[in-house]
């Protein structure tokens, strides 16, 4: 299983990106998905996470309302659309494919 995440990059307060994941192997249909972060000097958090068929999604409380995590598992692809971005919400950003795999991360930056 492969877990590849794309989409980072810098963007002032108040910006938005989207952060796509795409995850090649045969389980991807049955794998709940999350995504985390870490930022710089602090441990890795989860963030937000998706069920298998995508009708159930969790949030940390510090994105609830900002970001929107959503899955197409015709094209094996996870992405978490993320709004009116904050400095606090710089970090790299890892997806995990049902709790066993990781991509390396893309990263987010915040200007102020």
């Amino acid at each position: 299983v492969q877990v590849v995440e794309s989409g980072g990059g810098l963007v002032q307060s108040g910006g938005s990106l989207r952060l796509s994941c795409v995850v090649s192997g045969s389980t991807f249909r049955t794998d709940d998905i999350a995504w985390y972060r870490q930022a710089p000097g602090k441990e890795r958090e989860w963030v937000a996470a998706i069920s298998w068929r995508g009708e159930i999604t969790h949030y940390t409380d510090s994105v609830k309302g900002r970001f929107t995590i959503s899955r197409d598992n015709s094209q094996n692809m996870v992405y978490l659309q993320m709004n009116s971005l904050k400095p606090e919400d710089t970090a790299v950003y890892y997806c995990q494919a049902g709790t066993t795999y990781w991509g390396q991360g893309t990263e987010v930056i915040v200007s102020s």
